[in-house]
């Protein structure tokens, strides 16, 4: 057994190996893991979630990087998500942190883990959301989630993060993609990475356009805006933390952030809830109750959907 409040005492200290142990904790789904996250209640609410999401191959993890480097000169705590697809085999991580931000591994002001997605549609592995309280509460001023290459499933990281920047790159055909994927609902500030190649501007203009048709914006609206960045050399890199902290104070100036974070936390309630009842009814395979409802089913007594009614209502009541 952790001693649970010492171990979140340390990561409040800073200690690389607490923060690691806790979310641990919360990735092998432990018992203490309600233990975890009534100690960590009253520390939370501090960090500032940025959500970077965009097909692979437009810069993330370099982004990433970039904006770690930019937020630690303005003397920020910086703590990184970065969720990568699972091994088929061990359910780890593919891809590794280190091998993308080894510059920040020795910093104690960052502290960047790796956590595989489990085959979790979305692109957020389902443990994300307790993963970003743990480093709220260990005082990260900024978290960074870095997630899979966005989809059409993938748009979640929209209800994780307080914003929202949806990255992409010349070339790519990402205009058509991005219509395709919905991402253009997702984004509170987009970027156009690798701006240096031929098609940047086009690439800028098209979504521009995009974003245009797509609106419904009354006055006093946030409209996100597009920046063009270099993140393998750090341009343009000053202007979306600049276009960043706009939005966040538009947000706390019109109440949206406590809006999003509420249903954050609405969500994560209710993905607890079924993932409970989930595990009670796979309890029943085999129990007497099931299959007395099943034989009904067969002899006709019985309607499915009653049924289902009357196991939920015993399960809510056990």
């Amino acid at each position: 057994m952790v001693d649970v409040p010492q171990l979140v005492a340390q990561a409040r200290e800073g200690r690389p190996r607490a923060v690691a142990r806790l979310i641990s904790l919360v990735e092998g789904a432990s018992p203490q893991l309600r233990e975890v996250m009534a100690t960590l209640a009253p520390l939370t609410g501090g960090a500032y979630v940025i959500g970077l999401t965009g097909s692979p191959g437009v810069g993330k993890s370099t982004s990433t990087s970039a904006l770690v480097t930019a937020y630690r000169r303005a003397g920020k705590r910086v703590g990184v998500l970065a969720v990568d697809p699972s091994s088929p085999f061990s359910g780890g991580a593919l891809l590794g942190d280190r091998v993308r931000m080894s510059e920040h591994a020795s910093d104690p002001g960052v502290y960047i883990r790796s956590m595989a997605t489990r085959g979790h549609l979305g692109g957020l592995a389902w443990s994300a959301p307790q993963a970003i309280r743990v480093l709220d509460a260990a005082g990260c001023d900024v978290i960074l989630v870095e997630t899979v290459g966005v989809g059409q499933s993938e748009v979640e990281i929209a209800a994780q993060a307080d914003t929202s920047v949806v990255l992409l790159a010349p070339g790519m055909g990402d205009g058509i993609q991005a219509a395709k994927a919905g991402i253009l609902e997702i984004g509170d500030v987009y970027v156009v990475n690798k701006a240096d190649r031929d098609g940047a501007d086009a690439t800028a203009r098209e979504l521009n356009h995009m974003l245009g048709l797509g609106e419904s914006r009354g006055p006093g609206d946030w409209r996100p805006p597009i920046v063009k960045t270099v993140a393998a050399r750090s341009e343009g890199i000053d202007e979306v933390v600049e276009a960043l902290e706009k939005h966040r104070a538009w947000m706390e100036e019109h109440g949206v952030l406590l809006e999003r974070r509420a249903r954050r936390a609405a969500g994560e309630v209710e993905t607890i809830a079924v993932t409970t009842l989930r595990e009670r009814i796979g309890d029943l395979h085999g129990d007497r109750r099931l299959g007395s409802l099943a034989e009904r089913i067969v002899a006709g007594e019985l309607d499915p959907y009653t049924a289902a009614d009357e196991l939920v209502a015993g399960l809510t009541e056990g």
